[in-house]
């Protein structure tokens, strides 16, 4: 379905990334994973994927500028991109309205940093290259967080974070439309990713979790994986703008 299509996967080295730079693979893509520190984590994405469609790529969004360089290093790698999967993020338990003043700044600083400011950049390098390049495809990896705020208040941060990041992806879906851009936006429930599962055991355990959950189970990381290869395929241009939620019919709107 992806045979031809080079694509750049953002924090591919655990969780729902990982899991998706698998799938591109899978189904024929030439894949840049892309990971912070964790490259065996990249690494193993791609394991046993033919080297001329497997590239690992290092970058630090935590740090300014270092959105904007790793763009330009798969860019200078691959002599150009199709689709771009903006996945990467962090979630920290910290930063709750009753925390230290110092404690909040830090812990919003770097979630924005990550969530927000990177992965913007990241949006508006892609914008500029697939204008360029006569259209691309870009999935967006946001959160029922945007939509529905946390459970757990300690992780504010990390909600607020979601929902600006979502704001942005609608806008590019409106205002390049016409140029061949077509931007998706992915909203998942609790997925089985040791962020979830961390996040669970802040609520008391994965039982009480799942208790909540129409389905009773977190959502396989796999369901997501396939939403966003179907998006990349380009077989339903006019699904672009939306946001697809993929949480087992816990939170439907």
């Amino acid at each position: 379905m992806l045979q031809g299509r080079t694509v750049l996967v953002t924090g591919a080295s655990k969780g729902i990334g990982q899991e998706i730079a698998r799938e591109l693979a899978a189904q024929g893509a030439r894949v840049v994973a892309h990971y912070g520190r964790d490259r065996d984590g990249a690494a193993a994405a791609l394991e046993g994927v033919p080297e001329e469609r497997a590239i690992l790529l290092q970058g630090d969004l935590a740090q300014p500028g270092g959105a904007e360089a790793m763009f330009a290093e798969a860019v200078a790698r691959t002599g150009g991109l199709d689709g771009i999967v903006n996945n990467a993020a962090v979630m920290h338990f910290a930063g709750g309205i009753d925390d230290a003043p110092e404690e909040w700044d830090r812990v919003w600083a770097e979630t924005f940093q990550v969530n927000v400011f990177s992965a913007s950049v990241l949006l508006r390098e892609a914008v500029r290259h697939f204008r360029a390049r006569g259209g691309g495809e870009i999935v967006g990896i946001s959160s029922w967080a945007a939509q529905k705020g946390v459970t757990n208040p300690q992780t504010i941060g990390y909600a607020a974070s979601k929902a600006a990041f979502k704001a942005a992806l609608q806008t590019v879906a409106t205002g390049y439309a016409r140029d061949g851009i077509r931007t998706y936006i992915i909203a998942p429930g609790v997925v089985d990713t040791k962020m979830s599962r961390d996040f669970a055991e802040s609520q008391g355990g994965r039982h009480v979790v799942e208790n909540r959950l129409a389905m009773g189970e977190f959502v396989p990381p796999s369901d997501i994986a396939s939403l966003t290869a179907f998006c990349l395929s380009g077989r339903c241009r006019h699904l672009s703008g939306a946001t697809l939620d993929v949480n087992g019919a816990s939170y439907i709107r």
